[in-house]
């Protein structure tokens, strides 16, 4: 017998099994009314309803309907109520200018816009056929009694789109298939021990990789989604407390932010030999790793994937075998990128570059025939990081690309480029990460310029044109920049004096 899996798989078994559960509680404090607590059953209400809300606007299957929102309900139930009836959902950054939302919304072909109420000027800016506030048009969005219309599952049809910046100044729109957003949440839920017990509080961006793949594998085992719109430490350790958190996913920024508040923290920091927290977008310090393990009692899980395979490629937890190592050992260990996923097949070209090959990998990027070529040659996903693989685990040493992450966000570094390339008193720029330890690697321009202009200038002079998280944090002048005699830059021995002593080229 086959049976296609879809993402609706998800919900349909909450919705029959849970259905009097509580299923998400909202963010409290945020410009549209929060949707407070929902049961399993409401949440599959309100889908079916945004599904049929889409049915009356005409909007067909296949489909793309991009939504630009900060952590909600209303974004969660959204992966349900657009993909579970067969249309295209394209979540997208809401820290991106509205030029970068309208090249996607564009790009993708979207045929609905729906954003966020602090984002409402966007809908003056960004065309698009039909718009939506959140919250402001609930009646638009959620009000349709009637049922949606069934649609044929496929699991090889695109479900998600999901931008990602990469090694070209325009963003790259990574198609991902039911199948991989359900292999994905099934194998990443069970090796993150995922249970009906949970408790999963959203601090990474659901946005991002689809939130990695957890909002279909919590709502699949019933567990209590919450919402949290701002990061801060402080908040992050209180909501922890106020509802019995179990399990978070975040970036080593995030980490960092708690790890700062715990050490203002009243009394017992909350979740002790409870909480365990997933992380990735850069491997942490060992001694951040030893502080999540000591300070704050938690256990500490690393993975290591991308955008283009859903995300999960390997896993770092801790085994029975280690168990007698000395506590910096342990965390050295959890540092690196982890061993395969189930599923997972890795291996390292001739030239150290990291190869891939999943039920997870991405099914293509939209509309760029050339580069899912590129990406995908040998039917392996070229990952574009260079590691080593010994004793089944993988450790990345460096980032063949040229993409810097911070923040657990993607920042192109050619974009950058382009940005301070538009000042006129720029003459060459090169953008590079280096070593931070909040952001695991900071934005850096290494500029040479005609004229005056100071490095402040230059900041304001990229945020008028980027999201700020792409801005470069340090910028400093040089006469020359190193080229190969084509006039390459040479980008690895930028790079050099800033990594000396690191034992990896990324942080």
């Amino acid at each position: 017998m086959f049976f296609p899996l879809t993402i609706r798989d998800f919900l349909d078994r909450a919705t029959t099994v849970y259905p009097d559960r509580v299923a998400v509680v909202d963010e409290p404090d945020q410009p549209a009314a929060s949707w407070g607590t929902l049961t399993y059953a409401e949440l599959g209400l309100r889908a079916r309803r945004q599904a049929a809300a889409l049915d009356r606007l005409g909007v067909p299957a296949a489909a793309r309907v991009a939504v630009v929102s900060q952590n909600s309900a209303r974004l969660l139930a959204s992966f349900f109520g657009v993909c579970g009836w067969g249309r295209v959902l394209v979540p997208v950054n809401f820290r991106l200018t509205s030029a970068e939302i309208g090249y996607i919304v564009n790009h993708s072909g979207a045929e609905v816009l729906m954003v966020d109420p602090a984002l409402r000027s966007l809908l003056d800016e960004v065309d698009c056929k039909h718009t939506f506030v959140l919250g402001e048009d609930d009646d638009r969005i959620w009000a349709d009694a009637s049922d949606p219309r069934p649609w044929e599952a496929d699991e090889t049809a695109t479900a998600t789109i999901n931008y990602t910046s990469g090694t070209t100044a325009r963003p790259k729109g990574v198609q991902m298939t039911h199948r991989n957003l359900w292999v994905n949440a099934s194998v990443f839920g069970w090796q993150a021990s995922v249970d009906d017990r949970d408790v999963y509080l959203h601090t990474l961006p659901l946005f991002h990789v689809n939130g990695w793949g957890h909002p279909f594998a919590v709502t699949g085992m019933g567990g209590r989604h919450i919402m949290i719109r701002q990061i801060d430490g402080t908040e992050i350790l209180r909501r922890i407390e106020e509802h019995g958190v179990t399990y978070l996913c975040a970036a080593p920024a995030v980490v960092a932010t708690i790890l700062d508040a715990a050490e203002s923290w009243e009394g017992e920091v909350p979740g002790r030999d409870r909480v365990r927290v997933i992380v990735a977008g850069a491997p942490p310090p060992t001694r951040t790793i030893e502080r999540v393990r000591r300070d704050l009692g938690w256990e500490f899980i690393q993975i290591y994937g991308l955008t283009e395979t859903a995300p999960l490629l390997t896993m770092s937890r801790m085994r029975a075998e280690w168990a007698e190592l000395d506590p910096t050992e342990q965390a050295r260990l959890l540092g690196r990128a982890g061993a395969p996923a189930l599923g997972v097949r890795l291996m390292t070209d001739d030239d150290g570059e990291v190869l891939a090959r999943s039920n997870h990998n991405l099914d293509g990027y939209w509309d760029n025939p050339e580069a899912t070529a590129e990406a995908l040659a040998g039917n392996w996903f070229h990952t574009g990081d260079g590691g080593t693989i010994q004793d089944g685990y993988l450790t990345i040493a460096d980032r063949k690309k040229d993409v810097i992450i911070t923040g657990g966000e993607n920042v192109s570094s050619i974009e950058v480029e382009d940005a301070l390339m538009s000042h006129p008193a720029v003459r060459e720029a090169a953008v590079i990460g280096i070593p931070d330890e909040k952001w695991g690697e900071l934005v850096t321009a290494l500029v040479v310029i005609d004229g005056e202009v100071s490095p402040e200038e230059l900041i304001a002079h990229c945020r008028a044109r980027l999201a700020g998280y792409k801005c470069p944090k340090r910028v400093e002048f040089r006469r020359e920049l190193v080229r190969t005699a084509t006039g390459k830059l040479q980008k690895f021995k930028l790079r050099e004096p800033f990594w000396e002593g690191h034992d990896r080229q990324v942080h």
